[in-house]
């Protein structure tokens, strides 16, 4: 245990209530640790060990609430229940993680999915993370271990049955409680999608397997893969790029830079539309970059039934219960979008947005949006559902659309600053996507005559 191995050292454990921490967390550590080596102060509700070591039992009930914690400095924080926690009040904290002394200083949380930081807690670990597996970041290094119910013996020996109480509840609480799955919500398109299932070690694919390469370009981003499938039929995502603001013979460049002997290349219709400047259309220019491709069909819905198929588990040759689809677990924006879609509200069969729409670049946190119950910072929205005004661009009139899914996608990106004649700043990264009468604008490429789309007039 880090307090008794390292005199002296501080923790501090957090509950969103106190209430929380008092019925389930101090009772169990006072439980754990022998009295003779351990005191425990009620009234400051801190655990003193005999080598000098603190851990202090803490909550934060809002996000201002943090500012108590401005002067502390700490070895280890702790945060139980992760997801009940907003990400301000995470990162916040993470400025505590601090002192004088040698000691390793560490962050540790545990969670359920679900609840009002589901959103933030996914991006950050379960999306960013090769699960088991530690992964450097600018800022510091980060690890998800998956659990479940299943892998906690202590609790199953003392209580053989509490599985089949958690068979009472609904499908999607028993993917959370009972399978850890991170990747439920309401709305989903893709509910065959299972990480255990289609997420898969990289192994070597044998040459003679059929190569694809599959992709869709903008400016805003270029996102390929690479696609072998073996004798079987069974198809394997084997590699993925995912850059934006890339012209198109360096796209063409990245996606020729690859080991696979590739069959064909498919690509969307769009990229045949031709310039009324040049002539040429954007295909042709990867063609002149030595990228020939196969102009794919534009039927978005069979197309995503065809995925459903691939994901959703058959007998196999082998016997066994098993999906057609498998991803490589490096493919990871792949693996955090494709269970992010939603279904179209107009249209059952097909899907709100395509899977480029969801990855678009990002507002800063303190944006205001307008949603139907008024105007909401951006941050205030991780781990909700709910609806926003938008542009129906066929009519240009007023809507609505369903939000879902918010969380922080990047945390070191150039911010740009736009400002409206009535002195409204929109602050955003440079390839996000603004509306004006000229059309859709990446940001760093507005001029001071654009005029933009207000969503309110």
């Amino acid at each position: 245990m880090f307090a008794l191995k390292y005199p002296a050292s501080k923790q501090i454990l957090f509950r969103r209530t106190f209430p929380e921490l008092e019925k389930s967390i101090i009772r169990t550590v006072l439980n754990l640790y022998p009295q003779d080596i351990m005191t425990y102060n009620n009234s400051q509700h801190t655990v003193k060990f005999k080598n000098g070591s603190l851990l202090d039992f803490a909550y934060i009930d809002n996000d201002n609430h943090v500012n108590k914690y401005q002067s502390a400095e700490y070895d280890v924080i702790r945060f139980d229940e992760l997801t009940h926690f907003t990400e301000y009040m995470y990162t916040y904290m993470l400025s505590r993680l601090r002192g004088a002394n040698s000691y390793p200083k560490q962050m540790k949380s545990s969670t359920n999915p679900g609840s009002v930081g589901h959103s933030w807690v996914k991006s950050r670990f379960i999306d960013s993370c090769i699960p088991n597996e530690t992964t450097q970041f600018e800022n510091g290094s980060r690890i998800f271990i998956p659990s479940k119910v299943t892998d906690n013996r202590f609790l199953l020996d003392a209580d053989p049955n509490y599985i089949k109480r958690l068979m009472n509840l609904s499908e999607k609480d028993q993917k959370a409680l009972l399978q850890g799955d991170w990747d439920i919500f309401d709305g989903q398109y893709f509910p065959e999608f299972n990480r255990e299932l289609h997420v898969i070690r990289p192994f070597k694919t044998p040459d003679w397997w059929r190569y694809y390469r599959v992709f869709d370009y903008g400016l805003d981003m270029l996102a390929a893969y690479i696609i072998a499938v073996d004798t079987f039929n069974n198809a394997y995502v084997i590699h993925e790029i995912h850059e934006s603001n890339l012209i198109i013979s360096d796209a063409a460049k990245k996606m020729l830079d690859v080991p696979w002997p590739i069959y064909c290349t498919f690509a969307p219709p769009d990229l045949w539309g031709r310039s009324q400047e040049s002539g040429k259309s954007r295909a042709d220019i990867f063609a002149d970059n030595g990228l020939m491709m196969v102009k794919s069909r534009n039927e978005r819905v069979a197309g995503w039934m065809a995925v459903k198929e691939y994901l959703k588990p058959v007998m196999n040759e082998m016997g066994e219960m098993k999906p057609k689809l498998f991803i490589f677990e490096h493919c990871r924006n792949l693996i955090a979008h494709l269970p992010a879609i939603q279904i179209d509200e107009k249209n059952p069969d097909d899907c709100a947005n395509e899977p480029h729409d969801i990855t678009h670049s990002c507002l800063t946190g303190d944006t205001l949006i307008d949603t139907v119950d008024g105007q909401k910072a951006i941050m205030e929205l991780v781990g909700t559902t709910g609806k926003v005004y938008c542009i129906d661009e066929n009519t240009m009139n007023k809507t609505s659309s369903i939000y879902y899914n918010v969380c922080m996608t990047s945390e070191s990106e150039e911010i740009y600053e736009i400002e409206m004649n009535d002195g409204t700043i929109i602050k955003c990264t440079g390839n996000h996507p603004v509306l004006t009468l000229r059309g859709w604008v990446n940001a760093e490429n507005l001029s001071n005559d654009d005029r933009i789309v207000n969503v309110l007039s």
